[in-house]
């Protein structure tokens, strides 16, 4: 017999499991893959039915980005600057209009796969160019290699990555919502391994479980925390054993902390959390666009960025509410004509609920 991570019958097998323990739980995720797979293979409706509720946080890198930091690559495309970002940030809309407004203007705005792609445009032109690079410790490790491998002096990054275990102890801290245990993201797990979530569970004691992205690696996560909630334990569990190991990646650890050294980062929804931004260390700082160009972005520094009027991505990226909750959903917000980031990012709640289209909630929270 072939086994398939799909296979509908060991997905009952494993469904049925979680309902004998007879449990209630909220869990959340941090992955907008992990969302896409819940919504798209209906897992979250069918484990609502065994009382398990399922939240989607801060797991959308471009959601999460705050406005200024779209602000300054506006800036410096206004500038004259060549300026390389992914898809969907092109489209992320803020005060005064996105960088594709920008770029329909006539600023030399360009979409970009991945760094390498930057870094090739950047051999072929002579002015500036800046990357936005965005990401957690999963694209990272790219943009490190890039600066660490003496990239054209004309390449810069305007550095908005994030760690992603402080944003969970700064949601954990926040304590707006009881949340019984938390399914953290195999891509960036495979980077950080196991080691970086264990200080979450002795804080706060909660079970938390890396998945894979396939039905059967969630479902089974979501078997695994449960049987911690059902003994009383609060460790850190790895379902994702065929990629993620304990140490992690150390290579590419080793990269990320020659390149970049931990800082405070603004995150839409949350605020500032310490520790939670990449900053380029002063070895590289000729390539870093916010030290090399601080003259042209100090003109942010007295400016108010303010969230979308009706925009709800603040609350969506924190769990509070589900995007159909939001009053402009698939209404005054859709892919075509988003409002916020939520609904723009193929990793955002937003657009994925949009995707498969649904437009009402069809089941509501069984928890205070």
């Amino acid at each position: 017999m072939t086994f398939k991570l799909a296979d509908q019958q060991i997905a009952k097998l494993i469904v049925n499991k979680i309902r004998e323990l007879n449990l209630n739980l909220r869990l959340m995720h941090v992955c907008g893959t992990h969302q896409d797979t819940l919504v798209k293979n209906g897992l979250d409706t069918l484990l609502a039915e065994c009382n398990v509720e399922m939240r989607q946080g801060p797991g959308c890198p471009v959601c999460v980005t705050p406005p200024r930091e779209f602000e300054e690559a506006k800036t410096l495309a206004r500038r004259g600057f060549t300026v390389a970002v992914y898809g969907d940030v092109l489209r992320v809309p803020v005060e005064g209009g996105s960088l594709a407004d920008l770029k329909a203007e006539g600023c030399d705005v360009r979409v970009v796969y991945g760094v390498e792609d930057a870094l090739k445009i950047a051999k072929e032109i002579s002015k500036p160019l800046v990357f936005m690079a965005i990401g957690f410790e999963t694209t990272a490790p790219s943009t490190a290699s890039v600066l660490l491998n003496d990239p054209p002096r004309n390449f810069y990054v305007l550095c908005c990555h994030r760690y992603v275990p402080p944003a969970l102890d700064a949601l954990l801290g926040l304590g707006e919502m009881k949340i019984d245990g938390l399914i953290e993201p195999g891509h960036v797990s495979t980077i950080i391994g196991l080691k970086p979530y264990e200080p979450l569970s002795q804080k706060y004691h909660i079970p938390q479980v890396i998945s894979g992205f396939e039905p059967l690696d969630m479902l089974v996560a979501v078997l695994m925390i449960a049987r911690q909630v059902k003994k009383g334990e609060a460790k850190v569990e790895n379902e994702y054993t065929r990629v993620v190991r304990y140490e992690g990646n150390t290579k590419a650890l080793k990269i990320l902390g020659d390149v970049f050294e931990p800082s405070d980062s603004v995150w839409r929804g949350l605020g500032l959390i310490r520790g939670s931004g990449m900053k380029i260390r002063r070895r590289f700082e000729e390539h870093d666009a916010r030290k090399v160009f601080e003259d042209e972005l100090k003109i942010l520094d007295s400016v108010e960025f303010k969230e979308p009027p009706g925009c709800r991505c603040s609350e969506v990226i924190r769990g509070l509410i589900y995007p159909q909750e939001c009053a402009l959903f698939g209404k005054a917000c859709t892919p075509t004509r988003p409002v916020g980031p939520c609904m723009v990012s193929i990793e955002g709640s937003c657009n994925i609920e949009y995707k498969y289209g649904r437009l009402t909630l069809k089941f509501a929270s069984n928890r205070s």
